[in-house]
């Protein structure tokens, strides 16, 4: 989701430093060089100039004279704003090089450039323009329309004669502080009337308002972008200061050094002394930065005391720290914290609600198979960072004040802060993009398809041979450029191209650049890493371990998996008993028994920390030998396993059980299509043709006996698990299926999650839990455990106040109450099941993610519960050959039975590789997203136009987000790009957002036809592939009977 802070117009407070008065009137450019200047007869000259500019400037509006000297001087508007930050920098503006372009001496002009860029600064932050409109709209040509940059796949560079394409969007944008606010008309974005005093208005702000142009966006493609006009039909009360937003850590500096001198764009780094003290006392704030991919000059910090997250301002204020970065920030003044209204938005809190926390990446559900995606706050700094690591992670951060609470008039105040240090460089320092050649340049400009990272100067030496010569031939090359260095003194990174990928919009060049830029280890295992592993093959289990063990490979056990899975890490049992009780187990490759604690394979599954799915393949943590044979629990071979059996009852109580290590032998690979249509026919015989094979001393019936067993159990277990409390949030999954020669989609579908796919489930849950209460038992410091906290509180309220008028019967008191509440009926028609998903997804946004931890390392025993499953200790020991963790955890249980030597970490070095293996799961599920996106992306090219009903998610004030319930994918809609509207508006009261559509119809004699957008309306629209390789846009329909 977007977050709360684009007001496209003036309505944010004045940004001050920290030390300034909000009374006296800002010091003038030239008085401030004035004072950095020696001359004397200069300083007369300066002292002088900004008398006459200072009267002129208090006069009516900005001044004449400046207006008409440009004038005169035939100056084009655009290079009227094109004053640089970095004058050292500049290669098209200097003093000098302005003589001959009118009467005045180079001097003057010189002065009066500043006079004009400082006039619009000082009156943008009065006003509170946002970063973003100062700097003019960075979007490169080949993006979507919808601007759905979240993947991080936009591509291309803006052209300069597409500038004004792209500021156009500006020109309509409103702020609006009444509940009803007319929002724009899509194709006339300039008819809209204005007052008499508006106009006065607007002519006195006509030069204050011009856009910020920063040395990044300018040299974006080494052009600068054309100046947006006014807009128009602004409110008088528009121009009313508000409480300030975030100023930007460098303000001071930027004007610091004398002639000649570089100016720094960024704040230096405090000492690690500085900060170690600074976080004792409570002054500053340790976080992970999350940046808001849709607009990328916003960026958050969890805030400690647990309510709104902390707001960081645009790139200055980020200080050179990338998303995902952990970083101590020091909080702003509060005169500069950011407003957000409670009540009515401009494109601040209904453009995103982006300040919900991670919304805009988070695509899975709290669920115990898919956990949400937000951050890990644990670092491996030294002893200091660590203790204010774990205040975060038992969130008992004492809040510096609470700024929560509404004021007077509606407005909550958000904390804004600005990064002082970064702790851990978590981002890769890696990104996708495209090169562009710079003339009389030494270097390339590397520009990034995430915007979220900066923009490279990379040596023309690592560009191809010809690149210099024929840059249009690499217009559509992908490439990989790491970081080595950012300065403080530059808008742009440097940087070294590590590869060239291949031509933009093919999979295997994007995949690629996907695990490149997200950190993923595809290369092959080291012959070091691959030593550890058994070398005589066929291999067999040595005699010796088989005494060690118990052997069960006389019972009937199968595995019940995805028809294309390769890795097979569990295996299930069930076995009736004389008593009527069954015999029920779940036996797990024994993967820690082929990699050993410290050695090279250890290391590298260590660093990997997880498989990596994408849907052409897989990236294996372990290498194929050991993931698709040694562990693999393969049909009719003999495999190491730990084992948990219980004796339950046919209702599911649990009456013993037995951890330990064992032989097993598969007597079939069960698909979940092969399990569900057993289930669906429990009076069928099967015959062997519609199996896969079997062993022949466990027939068919048998196996299927047992698969209804388990079914029957594992209902019971669910239901008691969900009366006790439990939740689940499931989320639409989009599945394709591919060519087998050329892997492109040939189609794609929602995944069904069914009975054969909760069977599984329910018993992994059950050995995860047994195993987290037996480790932890027995290692009270060093279990590694997964906990998940409750939503935040803050978040929780906005959403149930939501729900109260929408008229949602919702309870957010509880897990259970949550998930009793969801299932409730939502309308009884074939709607039903979208309408469930649309609650769903509302529902996911205050959740928190689930995490590895080290029980030592976080003592509050009542911080381990795990809020979605309601059980107060849970961890992961069924995926060994997929999940790093869970190879910690079947190191603790064998030390624990004394069946395996005792762990060879420390608290402090379990915690540690807990964090990485979050980090790491975090990665991965971004991967998998984005290879989702990028397959769906072709489909839509290949197959499209693709026609679908949809559903509305979310209201904001100038677009919405629909869930196109054919597929199961989610778009945003923005109103400026529907075709034949005519005019929107957006209205909101309390929570309740609402968008009215006006459709100019096609016959001119029928009358315009409304259309009102609120969550759970239903629209049709259509999926189409955009200009920019893999992207496509949702494109609204014509309602009908809005036509003739």
């Amino acid at each position: 989701m977007d977050s709360p802070r684009q007001c496209k117009n003036l309505n944010r407070e004045p940004k001050r430093s920290q030390n300034q008065s909000s009374t006296p009137p800002q010091k003038d450019a030239y008085a401030r060089l004035l004072s950095q200047h020696s001359s004397s007869r200069f300083s007369q000259y300066l002292e002088q100039y900004a008398r006459d500019t200072s009267f002129q400037r208090e006069g009516n509006g900005p001044s004449s004279l400046l207006k008409v000297q440009s004038d005169r001087l035939n100056i084009p508007q655009r290079k009227r704003d094109q004053v640089p930050n970095d004058f050292s920098d500049s290669s098209d503006f200097s003093p000098s090089s302005m003589k001959s372009r009118g009467e005045e001496s180079s001097l003057s002009l010189y002065m009066e450039k500043l006079s004009n860029r400082n006039a619009q600064q000082d009156y943008e932050r009065k006003q509170g323009v946002p970063d973003r409109q100062r700097r003019g709209q960075r979007r490169d040509t080949t993006a979507s329309h919808d601007g759905d940059i979240e993947s991080g796949e936009e591509l291309g560079s803006l052209k300069a004669h597409e500038s004004k394409k792209h500021q156009k969007p500006q020109k309509k944008n409103k702020d609006s502080k009444e509940a009803d606010s007319f929002a724009g008309r899509p194709q006339s974005p300039n008819k809209a009337g204005t007052s008499g005093q508006e106009q006065d208005n607007m002519l006195k702000s006509k030069k204050k308002n011009l856009p910020k142009h920063t040395e990044e966006e300018k040299s974006r493609d080494g052009t600068q972008m054309s100046r947006p006009k006014s807009p128009h039909g602004k409110d008088k009360k528009l121009l009313q200061p508000r409480a300030s937003s975030a100023n930007s850590p460098a303000d001071k500096s930027k004007n610091k050094g004398g002639r000649g001198s570089k100016k720094q764009v960024f704040e230096s780094y405090m000492t690690f002394e500085e900060v170690s003290h600074g976080l004792k006392r409570g002054e500053l704030i340790q976080g992970q930065l999350r940046i808001n991919p849709k607009k990328y000059h916003e960026a958050f910090i969890p805030s400690p005391d647990d309510m709104r997250d902390i707001f960081l301002d645009g790139i200055v204020a980020r200080n050179r720290a990338l998303n995902s970065d952990v970083v101590v920030v020091k909080i702003l003044p509060r005169e500069q914290w950011k407003v957000v209204r409670s009540d009515t938005d401009c494109e601040g809190a209904s453009e995103s609600e982006s300040q919900r926390e991670n919304t805009a990446q988070k695509k899975t559900a709290c669920t115990p198979g898919r956990d949400l995606i937000v951050e890990d706050q644990c670092s491996d700094q030294d002893e200091v960072i660590r203790k204010v690591e774990n205040i975060t992670l038992t969130d008992t951060g004492e809040p510096l004040e609470n700024p929560s609470n509404p004021r007077s008039n509606g407005e909550i105040l958000q904390k804004t802060a600005k990064v002082v240090y970064i702790v851990e460089k978590k981002h890769s320092r890696a990104a996708t993009g495209f090169l562009k050649f710079l003339q009389d340049k030494p270097f390339a400009m590397f520009s990034p398809v995430d915007h979220r990272v900066p923009r490279i100067n990379v040596p023309l030496a690592d560009c191809p041979e010809d690149f210099s010569s024929r840059p249009g031939d690499y217009a559509n090359t992908l490439f990989i450029c790491r970081i080595i260095n950012w300065i403080a003194e530059s808008n742009f990174a440097e940087g070294r191209l590590a590869k060239t990928l291949g031509q933009a919009g093919e999979i295997e060049p994007e995949t690629e650049g996907i695990l490149l830029e997200y950190d993923v280890d595809f290369s092959e295992f080291s012959d070091e890493a691959l030593d550890c592993l058994p070398k005589n093959l066929p291999w067999t289990i040595p005699p010796e371990e088989m005494t060690k063990r118990k052997d069960f490979r006389k019972e009937c056990i199968f595995t019940i998996d995805p028809a294309t899975a390769r890795d097979l890490d569990d295996a299930l049992s069930c076995k009736q008993l004389p008593d009527g009780n069954f015999e029920v187990g779940v036996h797990i490759a024994d993967v820690s028994y082929f990699v050993e604690e410290g050695n090279s394979l250890d290391a590298v599954a260590s660093r990997r920390a997880t498989t990596v799915y994408m849907v052409q393949k897989a990236i294996p943590m372990l290498p194929r030998l050991l993931c698709e044979e040694l562990c693999s629990l393969n049909p009719l071979s003999d495999r190491l396993t730990f084992s948990v059996i219980w004796k339950i009852t046919p209702e599911g109580k649990i009456l013993n059980e037995w951890f330990g290590r064992s032989v097993i032998r598969s007597c079939v690979k069960l698909s979940y299509d092969h399990a569900q249509s057993m289930i669906e026919a429990p009076d069928k015989m099967f015959s062997a043709e519609e199996l896969p094979p079997v062993a022949p001393e466990h027939p068919i019936d048998e196996i299927h006996q047992a698969v209804l067993n388990l079914h029957s159990i594992a209902k019971n277990l669910r239901a008691q698990r969900f009366s006790g409390g439990a939740l689940r949030l499931d989320q639409l999954k989009l599945s394709f299926t591919l060519d087998k020669e050329t892997m492109m989609p040939q189609g794609c579908y929602v995944y069904q999650y069914r009975d054969s796919n909760k069977l599984v489930e329910e018993f992994m849950l059950l050995a995860n839990i047994a195993t987290a209460h037996h480790i932890y038992r027995r290692f009270p410091d060093l279990a590694l455990l997964r906990r998940h906290p409750p939503p935040k509180a803050k978040l929780a309220d906005e959403l149930q106040e939501l729900c109260d008028q929408l008229g949602i019967d919702i309870d957010l008191s509880s897990a259970g109450a949550l998930h009793k509440s969801l299932n409730a009926t939502l309308g009884d028609d074939e709607y039903t099941t979208a309408r469930k998903e649309v609650l769903t997804h509302m529902c996911s946004r205050p959740m928190q993610m689930a995490l590895y931890f080290c029980t030592g390392f976080l003592k509050q025993e009542n911080l381990f519960k795990h809020y979605a499953l309601n059980v107060p200790l849970y961890t992961h020991f069924t995926s060994p050959i997929r999940r790093y963790a869970d190879i910690i955890v079947h190191r603790l249980l064998a030390s624990s039975l004394s069946c395996g030597p005792s762990l060879g970490l420390t608290t402090a070095e379990v915690q540690k590789q807990a964090s990485h293996c979050n980090d790491k799961k975090t990665l991965s599920k971004r991967v998998q997203e984005l290879s989702s996106e990028l397959f769906f992306g072709v489909f839509v090219k290949e197959c499209g136009p693709l026609d679908s009903e949809a559903m509305v998610m979310g209201v904001l004030d100038q677009s919405f987000d629909v869930l196109v319930l054919r597929y199961g994918v989610q778009k945003r809609i923005y109103c400026k790009s529907v075709v034949g509207l005519d005019s929107f508006h957006h209205r909101k009261v309390g929570k309740k957002s609402e968008l009215t559509l006006v459709w100019m119809p096609e016959d001119q004699k029928k009358p315009q036809v409304e259309q009102v957008i609120s969550i759970f309306t239903l629209v049709e629209v259509q999926l189409k592939a955009d200009g920019a390789p893999m992207k496509y846009s949702a494109v609204l329909k014509r309602p009908e009977g809005s036509g003739s």
